[in-house]
């Protein structure tokens, strides 16, 4: 008779034993805001930037890592995100007012920062308001809406590298243009210190509340995952993708948003595949209208079923 073969270790066996909270086969779907897609190998919620820093000094070179924060703007293939996906949460949400500097942690929502600074009479973060994901996720693309950018307002940011050293670099250091930052793909942003200034709070109050409304007459409230392509150069992405004909195309339970066509959204059973390739479809369908390749805003990471 064959004897039983061993089971294959997980990978959670292998990993530093942090201060924090580690989870193997940790679903992420319903942590996004698409609501789909596979699990994480292992989930890690580090307790604070010193939990963070010396799991990472100890963890294997051949694991890979990939931060989460809220889930806005990203999708999550279905087969998962293989190796440790790291979400900053509690001891990442502190937002701090310091004269007309607020220092918000990774995991903050930006809403959170852009209504701490409207309490203290700050103005020139109300953008923020209109952005709906963390500080945290605002940096590799250097997030913006409503006529404002993180790099306008970024004066430096904590960060940690992939081999556990904590560093504060400056808004210059990170090459923020456009959609895009020069930031090492290994570096995970724990807190921004950011510059504001005295304002009327009722001025502050009423831009916070003009963006809200511009934002629900304009954009879905449903699954989505944002903005969904980069505005080419000399054009608005929802401009070329409603030429194309695609406002409301459908793959599945993916669809293309009637109300702001940039917007991807899953009407209930969509899977991540779904969404890729309608997002897909759309690009090639703009192409061939007029010639211009949009490109993803939204993240794509792990791997498909």
């Amino acid at each position: 008779m064959m004897a039983l073969e061993a089971s294959q270790p997980h990978l959670i066996d292998r990993l530093p034993k942090p201060r924090g909270r580690l989870t193997a086969d940790a679903p992420l779907g319903q942590q996004t805001w698409f609501r789909t897609g596979g699990p994480a190998e292992v989930l890690f919620r580090p307790a604070d930037t010193a939990d963070l820093a010396s799991f990472l000094r100890e963890l294997p070179d051949d694991v890979p890592v990939t931060v989460l924060g809220v889930g806005s703007n990203l999708l999550v293939r279905d087969g998962g995100i293989k190796g440790v996906v790291i979400r900053l949460m509690r001891g990442f949400t502190g937002i701090a007012v310091e004269g007309t500097e607020v220092v918000a942690g990774a995991g903050a929502l930006d809403l959170n920062v852009a209504l701490t600074a409207r309490e203290h009479s700050l103005a020139g973060l109300e953008f923020l308001s209109g952005i709906p994901g963390t500080i945290g996720g605002a940096f590799q693309t250097n997030a913006g809406a409503y006529g404002g950018e993180l790099v306008d307002v970024l004066i430096s940011a904590e960060v940690v590298d992939r081999k556990g050293n904590v560093r504060t670099v400056t808004a210059a250091e990170l090459g923020l243009s456009y959609r895009h930052s020069k930031a090492p793909e290994d570096w995970i942003f724990t807190s921004a210190r950011l510059r504001a200034a005295p304002g009327d709070q009722k001025a502050i109050a009423a831009r916070i509340a003009e963006i809200d409304a511009a934002r629900t007459e304009s954009q879905p409230r449903s699954r989505t995952g944002g903005s969904t392509f980069a505005n080419p150069p000399g054009f608005k992405a929802w401009e070329l993708i409603d030429g194309a004909g695609c406002r409301g195309l459908r793959l599945g339970d993916a669809q293309v948003s009637e109300k702001h066509c940039n917007f991807l959204i899953n009407l209930g059973n969509a899977t991540a595949a779904d969404i890729e390739s309608l997002g897909e479809e759309v690009r090639s369908r703009v192409f061939k209208q007029t010639g211009v390749l949009l490109q993803w805003e939204i993240r794509r990471i792990g791997e498909r079923a």
